[in-house]
């Protein structure tokens, strides 16, 4: 069975850092692009960023742009996305996933920013 369990969230004030962890199981995460997902209450969910199965190249949403920072440990099956200068409206359930639409996403991890 297919799996994908997120981790790392948590309360953090503006301009703060968190690191999110997402443990694959099941699939072997280095044959695919991977991506991170949010989904904020109310509204609809948005791809943040996404890494392709060759090499490290990423690319991000451009409200995320130059402030996270996603990875993968092929060897470990995980994936990582650093979040630097948070910002509230970064505040959102954060997934992995197997594409933009959330495909496959675990059960997520909240991210909340607030003063």
């Amino acid at each position: 069975e297919e799996q994908l369990v997120e981790s790392g969230g948590g309360l953090v004030q503006p301009g703060g850092a968190l690191r999110l962890s997402c443990v694959a199981s099941g699939f072997n995460i280095s044959r695919y692009a991977m991506y991170w997902v949010r989904q904020a209450p109310g509204k609809e969910l948005e791809w943040v960023s996404v890494i392709y199965p060759r090499g490290m190249n990423t690319a991000y949403a451009a409200s995320v742009k130059g402030r996270f920072t996603m990875s993968r440990d092929n060897a470990k099956n995980t994936l990582a996305l650093q979040l630097n200068s948070l910002k509230t409206e970064d505040t959102s359930m954060y997934y992995c996933a197997k594409d933009r639409y959330g495909t496959g996403r675990g059960q997520g991890t909240q991210v909340t920013v607030s003063s």
